[in-house]
């Protein structure tokens, strides 16, 4: 539910303040005050310095302590072999685990699993479920909505068995603890399972553990009774919502997973299974540890309730010195409960206070309690946040700007659709409309039609501080309640965005001719109307090669192609001046590309040139390389931004790349794969296997010295074909598919200047320095690490395009560029800087999209496949995009070719320059 408004604001809320206001008295330190605690961070957790971790709900972290503890003890474990000590050492850890939630052997098992999905799963599969049948009704399963996907998928084991499955929603359950009503069940004898979190991973809603009482006497859920399990591997906090006390509250089943605890070890877990229970469990398969007795030569088997083979007895034993570093470090879990709800209170209380000027609030927080008392809920606070409409800013966006602030936050919807749902108001309905619409859970697809598909989620651990708690909403202040500057933000006007590039020695070689057609579809009529004098950009040169041969490995004649030097020393970007003269008849001038790049080395430095070859994947050799970490992970500038420092350049006529940075050696690479080397079978870019060959040693070596850790280059296999997922456009055969490089999504990224300099605009006007120079047009541009730059389109116009024709070469347009954290990295220092980014944000109406992403239509190879600065482009508006309102002068002069649609008239109309076409 989303929860309610408080005092209107925009200042953080001291500390003291809102402890003062308290109603009760808040715990927070493990009395060692607030410098004890700084000095316990520092000790144990150093490497989060610099960095606000907020997502304890997901993983905590792990001590230092305990980590080289837990080593030592594994390791003289292992170097002094004896099964009976190891086996000695495993049960005294069962102990701890069950002393840690104030059980004991009398009422519990502890089943060590892969983890609290691997627990469900075996409660399942073992559970005695009673089919449904012609005089019976058969088992039920009871689940929570507000549950864990791991709960939920229980279902499908019960489905297999032919039991019935109710979902059963918090609000049944709390109307019925308020009647204090009982279901009858014809078949109370049956067993039947209810199964729900001691706290929810959605809202950190803490369900009463008097629920397992009523369910387990036939009073809770309708006709669920004898099995009861509680999921608790919601946070590290579990002591205090495990089955402790009275009989009545004990669960048949509780799962967990430690390293929700301690951070450590994963891939371990446990299922503790009260003895009650323990005979309903009912194994289809036997390892070694689980029979008790068996014969081999016939079907006699006495059950054990334990583990199947082998357990991980190394990380088992690693729990001792978790449970032993908790402990020490706080005094027990009480003191975490408290500590750790105190930020999370105090985190609810400020967040709510933040009002925009008019008083609408900055954030909707949801809820099912106050935060009023750590029994009702968990240090955990699900949120979207909102813009001064109202409307919600997608989780995606305010994830990406947390980390530029080096804030760790969940997005999403946390594998909880039933509690995103029911918080967020989503109908069945619309999650299958927003499958239809290409939403996935895991994916950053924010917002389907103006509704979020998932939120926020923030939680603190034990050795989350208050700086983290303030240094998160002073994040939100900063990005959404900052003083804007009251000066009205410049528009790029009409004749204020674009001039042709200046003519350099290379481009003064290129012949003037001019098109001779139009792209045009269906019948066309030619009406006179008075020309303007001006003329198409140059086409490419009309001597370079006749046809180019699919593939990387195709050598352009050197003399066509015409190269520049790395960006630092070559001329300036050709962005345009602010004051540029209009065009005659009002337009933007003539839309040319002003710039090309290639990126050789993917996340690498830009390589400028004036004209370019074409190959079947884009710009040849354009992201044929890749850094990758020791691991074989590739490398981006969001994990090391000093990648923008090294620099490609391609030499066509040599067949090498020549790789340079500061204080280094140049370096040569081959540009096609040879016998020195060696292949690796696979590598990964944006979830596709790609296969690669690794560059070899000498690389190697060059690149670890200059990034200060080990790392390689690698290359695409040029008989290696990466089919692209959005490739066929109009007019393209069926089965057609474009094919990439190591690009993330596209062949081609296509920026307009006008919308960069309308960036720079909102930029400066907002900078209350008055800093004039704080983002010039050249280091703003090469933020954007496009491509194809252009000139003579208004700002963002290059959004409204369905395809575009530069001479002989057609481009499907694929949409917008969802941008990342990348833009806010300067390309010449490699500092960063999340101002551009956050600017963008607020323009771009809560989505940060910049520029466009293109794709061939087609390649005919019998003609020239080239890309050169002064081309002209020629953009097709989409289908959709309408034309109300026609000038009054009657000479309609459209200085770029545009798509005007009437649908009044049903007619549409192609203006070129000042020929218009119906």
């Amino acid at each position: 539910m989303a929860d309610g408004a408080a005092q209107p604001g925009a200042e953080l809320l001291a500390f003291e303040r809102f402890r003062e206001a308290s109603a009760q008295p808040l715990a927070y330190g493990y009395g060692h005050g607030q410098r004890g605690l700084r000095e316990l961070r520092a000790r144990e957790f150093g490497r989060l310095a610099g960095t606000v971790y907020l997502d304890h709900a997901g993983a905590t972290l792990f001590p230092r302590a305990s980590s080289g503890a837990s080593l030592a003890t594994s390791w003289k474990t292992f170097t002094n072999i004896s099964s009976k000590l190891t086996q000695d050492t495993v049960e005294q850890v069962r102990y701890r685990v069950l002393a840690h939630f104030r059980t004991s052997p009398e009422d519990y098992s502890v089943i060590f699993t892969a983890g609290s999905t691997a627990a469900l799963k075996l409660v399942a599969e073992a559970f005695p479920w009673a089919p449904r049948g012609p005089e019976s009704s058969g088992s039920l399963f009871c689940y929570l909505t507000d549950s864990h996907t791991s709960v939920v998928g229980m279902r499908t084991v019960a489905a297999a068995r032919n039991a019935t499955s109710i979902p059963v929603r918090p609000e049944d359950m709390r109307s019925a603890e308020k009647r204090g009503a009982a279901a009858s069940d014809p078949d109370c004898q049956l067993p039947h399972l209810f199964c729900y979190p001691a706290q929810s991973n959605f809202s950190g809603t803490r369900y009463p553990l008097s629920w397992v009482g009523e369910v387990t006497s036939g009073r809770r859920c309708p006709r669920a009774r004898t099995g009861a399990v509680v999921r608790a591997a919601g946070r590290g906090l579990l002591r205090e919502h495990l089955p402790a006390g009275p009989v009545a509250h004990q669960a048949d089943f509780v799962s967990l997973s430690f390293y929700k605890i301690f951070g450590f070890p994963t891939g371990l877990g446990a299922l503790l299974v009260h003895r009650r229970a323990a005979p309903l469990l009912r194994k289809t398969y036997f390892g070694g540890g689980t029979a008790a007795a068996y014969l081999a030569g016939e079907d006699f088997y006495i059950p054990r309730p334990f583990e199947d083979g082998t357990i991980p007895f190394l990380d088992v034993i690693a729990l001792k010195h978790g449970f032993d570093a908790l402990e020490r470090l706080t005094g027990g879990m009480e003191n975490v409960q408290q500590h750790t709800f105190t930020l999370a209170q105090y985190t609810y209380t400020a967040l709510r206070s933040l009002r925009y000027p008019s008083g609408a609030p900055v954030v909707r927080i949801y809820s099912d309690s106050a935060f009023c008392s750590p029994e009702v809920q968990g240090p955990v606070i699900n949120f979207n946040v909102l813009d001064a409409n109202g409307c919600v800013v997608g989780y995606s966006q305010v994830e990406k700007m947390a980390s530029l602030f080096n804030i760790q936050v969940r997005t999403g919807c946390f594998c909880n659709t039933g509690a995103c749902q029911r918080h967020l108001g989503i109908s069945d309905e619309m999650v299958k409309k927003h499958l239809q619409a290409g939403h996935v859970c895991g994916d950053d697809v924010d917002l389907v039609d103006g509704q979020p598909t998932g939120s926020v989620r923030i939680s603190f651990g034990y050795m989350s501080t208050l700086e983290d708690a303030q240094a998160f909403l002073k994040f939100i202040i900063a990005t959404r309640l900052r003083p804007q500057s009251s000066q009205p933000v410049p528009q790029a006007a009409p004749g204020e965005a674009g001039t042709a590039p200046a003519e350099t020695e290379a481009q003064s070689t290129v012949p003037a001719t001019v098109p001779t057609t139009v792209p045009t579809t269906g019948h066309i009529t030619v009406s006179t109307v008075p020309a303007t004098g001006h003329r198409p950009n140059p086409s490419p040169r009309e001597d370079t090669p006749t046809a180019c041969r699919a593939g990387n490995g195709w050598p352009p004649a050197v003399g066509a192609v015409h190269l520049h030097p790395p960006l630092e020393a070559t001329r300036p970007l050709q962005a345009p001046p602010e004051k540029a003269a209009a065009a005659p008849g009002g337009g933007l001038g003539p839309h040319v590309i002003t710039n090309l790049f290639l990126y050789p080395i993917k996340s690498c430095a830009a390589f400028e040139v004036t004209q370019w070859p074409v190959g079947h994947q884009g710009l040849l050799y354009d992201r044929s390389w890749m850094v990758v970490n020791h691991n074989g992970i590739c490398l981006s500038q969001k994990q090391e931004p000093r990648l923008c420092l090294v620099q490609p350049r391609i030499d066509l006529q040599q067949r090498i790349m020549v790789i340079r940075a500061k204080g280094m050696e140049p370096i040569e690479v081959p540009l096609e794969e040879n016998g020195e080397w060696a292949q690796i079978c696979q590598s990964k870019v944006c979830a596709d296997r790609v296969n690669t060959y690794d560059c070899g040693e000498k690389i190697s070596s060059w690149l670890s010295r200059f990034l200060g850790h080990p790392c390689h280059l690698i290359k695409q296999s040029s008989d290696f074909q990466r089919n692209a997922k959005k490739s066929r456009g109009k007019g393209q055969p069926a089965g057609a598919q474009a094919t990439l490089s190591l690009v993330n999504e596209a062949q081609y990224l296509l920026i307009n200047t006008s919308s960069v300099l309308e960036l720079q605009q909102q930029l400066h006007a907002s900078d209350e320095n008055g800093r004039e120079e704080l983002f010039p047009m050249r280091d703003l541009i090469s933020r954007f690490r496009a491509n194809i730059i252009t000139s003579g389109a208004s700002a963002f116009e290059e959004e409204k395009w369905e395809e575009i024709s530069i001479g002989s070469l057609h481009f499907q347009v694929l949409g917008p560029c969802h941008r990342c954290q990348m833009i806010c990295i300067d390309q010449q220092t490699g500092q960063r800087n999340q101002d551009v980014f956050q600017k963008l944000s607020e323009s771009r109406e809560r989505k940060v999209n910049f520029g466009v992403y293109l794709m061939h239509l087609s390649l005919d190879f019998s003609s020239p496949c080239f890309l050169s600065v002064g081309s002209q482009v020629l953009p097709v508006l989409k289908e959709n995009v309408e034309c109300h309102d026609l000038p009054a002068s009657e000479n309609i002069r459209m200085l770029s070719p545009k798509i005007l649609f009437f649908p009044q008239l049903k007619l549409k109309f192609l203006f070129y320059n000042d020929l218009y076409f119906y």
